[in-house]
């Protein structure tokens, strides 16, 4: 927490004081709260001069070094959600005009509610306009992501009509989602939709759609229309947002970001808010939360995310069984009272030791099977024992980014620690091992882990 968010808080609790909303008590906890993480980080730690980074200054702000690491996580966060007939990358030999449209195109605040002063911000309109000299812009929303009209519609269509590409930046901004700013749909904003569908019908010719944003959005509509033959989210690229998008629409990168949250539909806005079960409940219709447990429709899930190449494994080494033997307690007084502990399908981590005996890793090797190099992220999935009650759809063991060459391979390596990552919690609340069959799942690979006492 630095000195800014410590202020933040301290301006709450003024502001709940205020209004009688906070107890003495509360009041009394918060401030300690704020004043451990603050000895935690080092604000009392004396003369801040002579810390790690005294000696830090202005000359220190926006090097060049700063500003190709701004740009690289830029480009490494793209994800590639649809791409229908590989219509991306564009051949930047062969494009002579673009049409960039919409209440994100043309904006330099492509940062977030916790960004700071950019360097030297460009927006995505200057961005594109590098890769061809024809380039074209209109907002299609005159007031902004809140797109409260249609009456700059007719300017986007007229250069949407005149271009040999068309590519919509829309979505969200900080008008929309922020600190005390809920959304209260998933759909688009306003008239964003329509914009697009409008574009998509009077132009006759596939378009890109670009969506900024923190959250999820529901495009459902999009995603199954063949005019929209790609969709691409950059979240809040930040200052070097529209360089990135613009080298990877034109092929100078190889996108290989995935969705850090599952993108639900609007439906799922019905779900009470105040409702904080995990699990599924099929009896009463509640989907359940997060993509460990969530089993309703989505529009795209955690971890999705396309590449302009195809990516298939090799599991290299993982092991078929684990024993639990000699890594068990010799206590008595978990046993269940209907069965001996010998007996149980699981085993409660309190009552394991050696707990590191037990790691093992997954070797694997990443095969590029197309004609671009690219980098790509790998995400290890288990699943427990499909008779354990209440256990996740999937949940995440680790992930790796690997540089791949085209039609060449590349090995990696995911630790996996049974005690943390094949553990779930049970209906008591208890964290405990199922013994069977474990699940390891890479893409369309899979794997069984037998955990046997």
């Amino acid at each position: 927490m630095d000195i800014n968010c410590g202020s933040y808080v301290i301006r709450h609790v003024q502001s709940a004081i205020n209004q009688g909303k906070l107890q003495e008590e509360d009041i009394d906890r918060a401030l300690l709260n704020l004043l451990s993480v603050q000895i935690r980080v080092g604000l009392f730690d004396g003369d801040p001069i002579k810390g790690q980074f005294g000696t830090l200054g202005p000359q220190d702000v926006c090097t060049p070094k700063h500003k190709k690491l701004a740009l690289e996580a830029a480009r490494q966060g793209i994800v590639l959600l649809k791409n229908d007939k590989k219509f991306l990358p564009l051949n930047k030999h062969s494009v002579s005009s673009l049409a960039i449209i919409g209440p994100m195109a043309n904006t330099t605040a492509l940062g977030g509610g916790y960004s700071g002063v950019p360097c030297s911000p460009k927006s995505i309109f200057y961005a594109f306009s590098a890769y061809s000299k024809k380039t074209s812009y209109a907002a299609g929303c005159l007031d902004g992501v809140p797109c409260t009209s249609n009456a700059g519609f007719t300017e986007a269509v007229s250069i949407a009509k005149e271009a040999d590409f068309v590519i919509i930046v829309a979505g969200l901004d900080l008008t929309q989602e922020a600190e005390e700013r809920d959304r209260y749909s998933l759909l688009m904003p306003g008239f964003q939709t329509a914009l697009v569908t409008t574009l998509a019908a009077v132009t006759k010719k596939p378009l890109v759609l670009v969506l900024t944003g923190g959250g999820p959005i529901d495009v459902s509509f999009a995603k199954g229309d063949p005019r929209i033959a790609s969709i691409l989210w950059i979240g809040y690229p930040g200052e070097a947002g529209g360089k990135a998008l613009a080298e990877v629409i034109f092929g100078d990168y190889n996108p290989g970001g995935r969705l850090p949250v599952t993108w639900y539909p609007e439906s799922f806005t019905s779900v009470p808010m105040t409702d904080m079960n995990m699990r599924a409940n099929p009896s009463r219709g509640y989907p359940g939360r997060t993509y460990r447990f969530y089993t309703g429709p989505t529009i795209y899930r955690f971890g999705q995310g396309l590449s302009y190449t195809n990516y298939t494994y090799n599991l290299l080494s993982a092991p078929s069984k684990l024993s639990l033997l000699g890594t068990i307690k010799a206590i008595s007084e978990n046993m269940s009272p209907e069965k001996g502990y010998e007996e149980l399908d699981y085993v409660r981590i309190d009552d394991m030791e050696f707990c590191d005996s037990l790691i093992f890793h997954v070797h694997l090797s990443v095969v590029n099977n197309g004609d671009m190099d690219g980098s790509h992220v790998v995400m290890l999935f288990s699943r427990a024992p499909k008779l354990f009650k209440g256990a996740p759809e999937r949940q995440l063991i680790g992930f790796d980014r690997v540089h791949t060459v085209s039609y060449g391979s590349t090995e990696t390596r995911i630790a996996v620690d049974p005690c943390k990552h094949l553990t779930i919690v049970n209906e008591l609340g208890k964290r405990v091992l199922p013994l069977g069959d474990h699940t390891l799942m890479l893409l369309d690979l899979q794997h069984i882990v037998s955990i046997e006492r």
